[in-house]
């Protein structure tokens, strides 16, 4: 894998450790291990340490331990990603943010807050509501992923339609590099033109180029109103098309989501959610000032209608919208009590296609599962083009697993012929790395570089991304002999 995997941590170097951040903020205790082993992804290694630093300059003082020990260090957020971003492969150190949770400045007058990278986003946000104020990108797992994770990855969620990713809210970053030194890149203006903005290549980064200890976000004024529509159709494809026209109108939603049918049977059996028993729904968002909000939403209909919809329902009430919303929420976590014998995994999840290609790309993903027997449920932020693909297996079968890798392949290789992306929001990780590195031939070559000139070690979460070789089906965390490690 382009990496060494093994024993990093003697008695001396633990010590070290703990004489930095205090014994009571470390632990080598196998249950600890086991568990930071783990993120939402497919897969799993135990590391040999968990350390909960407080401040920036005890993560520069371990980090520059890690590095003259040549000791593998991984920084870890709430834990949510699900391409095996936060499993550390190599063993050594895991660094768990979370206890770094300060938010050290709320600026409504300058359009910014500063954080630290362990704050919840949904924390941030009960902070920013006072004020009116928000960061709008309404990542899925808000109520758990931090903001330091977020920036990481480059998340995103179901608003990212209208109001971008995570990435166009990064005005400044402190970071640990490799070393140990600390930088700090970007500004605190909403406009900057001071040389390289370096500050955008530590986002999406996912800990592989330094550890981000501090972020300064731009914060944006909350809409004072907003409607949803609820559109059941008899075909995916009519669900697709109807989200393309609704964009080439033109009208931009605050959010556009899709459902198929096995995603609206799983939530509607799981959570109640009542959505209507079609072949796919499309659950539409728009917000703004009241008068555009009736406008826009009465345009929707429109085209809900022309499309044909079999069944539509408006509705500007926050109760009523916040159900419809958790149900689409609840999609993952719904999908593994579809069957009985099967969970829902991540696997070909999380790409994104150019907006009008989306009829074409449910379509082919439906077709890539019933070729080899697979269920696959298909939703996403479609507004934006990006879909997700939940795979339900057993996953104690390994025929299950290679014929869920061979679909898997399928789906990735439909999306880059459409012109799309692998991953639209959760990150290469692992489990997208050799569909990543066929999506991007030309440009992996060089991210290696740069992670070679920031991290000549390869401390830093090695093993990831154009740095991963072979099959994504090693170091399961299912109970499957022939895959797990």
């Amino acid at each position: 894998m382009g990496f060494d995997v093994g024993q990093f941590m003697d008695a001396d170097t633990i010590q070290a450790i703990k004489d930095i951040v205090g014994e009571e903020n470390c632990s080598t205790k196998v249950a600890d291990l086991y568990t930071y082993g783990f993120d939402a992804s497919i897969h799993h290694r135990s590391p040999e340490l968990v350390v909960q630093p407080r401040n920036t300059e005890q993560v520069s003082r371990i980090v520059r331990l890690a590095n003259e020990r040549l000791v593998p260090i991984l920084a870890r957020g709430g834990g949510t990603g699900l391409c095996g971003s936060a499993v550390p492969l190599a063993g050594g150190i895991v660094l768990d943010m979370t206890r770094m949770n300060r938010i050290k400045e709320i600026r409504v007058e300058d359009l910014y807050c500063v954080v630290e990278p362990g704050v919840v986003y949904d924390r941030l946000m009960e902070a920013l509501a006072p004020f009116k104020f928000s960061i709008p990108t309404a990542p899925g797992s808000g109520e758990a992923c931090t903001l330091g994770g977020m920036v990481a990855t480059n998340a995103s969620g179901m608003r990212a339609i209208k109001y971008g990713a995570i990435r166009d809210y990064v005005l400044g970053l402190e970071v640990v590099l490799a070393s140990g030194d600390v930088i700090k890149v970007g500004t605190r203006t909403l406009k900057n033109s001071s040389g390289y903005q370096l500050e955008r290549l530590f986002v999406g980064s996912e800990g592989t180029l330094g550890i981000i200890t501090e972020a300064t976000l731009r914060i944006t004024p909350k809409a004072k109103k907003a409607a949803m529509i609820i559109a059941a159709f008899d075909t995916l494809e009519k669900a697709g098309k109807c989200v393309s026209r609704i964009i080439a109108r033109p009208l931009i939603p605050s959010a556009i989501e899709l459902m198929d049918s096995t995603c609206i049977k799983a939530v509607n059996k799981t959570v109640k959610a009542g959505f209507p028993d079609a072949e796919a729904l499309c659950m539409i968002e728009v917000d703004g000032d009241p008068a555009t909000v009736e406008e826009d939403a009465k345009t929707v209909l429109a085209i809900c209608s022309e499309i044909g919809a079999i069944g539509v329902e408006c509705s500007s009430d926050l109760e009523q919208m916040a159900k419809w919303t958790y149900g689409r929420k609840s999609i993952m976590s719904s999908l593994s009590r579809y069957g009985e014998g099967f969970v829902s995994v991540s696997l070909a999840d999380d790409m994104a296609v150019p907006i009008s290609k989306i009829p074409e790309a449910v379509v082919a993903f439906h077709r890539t599962a019933e070729k080899y027997g697979v269920i696959v449920g298909t939703y996403g932020h479609a507004g934006d083009g990006n879909l997700h693909t939940k795979m339900l297996l057993d996953p104690t079968s390994e025929d299950y697993w290679r014929r869920g890798e061979k679909a898997v392949g399928e789906i990735f290789d439909t999306v880059i012929s459409l012109g799309g992306t692998v991953t639209g929001e959760h990150g290469v990780g692992i489990s997208k790395a050799p569909y990543f590195k066929k999506e991007r031939p030309t440009a992996w070559g060089t991210m290696n570089v740069i992670k070679k000139a920031l991290d000549p070690n390869n401390i830093l979460n090695p093993g990831k991304m154009a740095q991963w070789e072979g099959s994504i089906l090693r170091m399961l965390r299912y109970p499957c002999d022939k895959y797990s490690d």
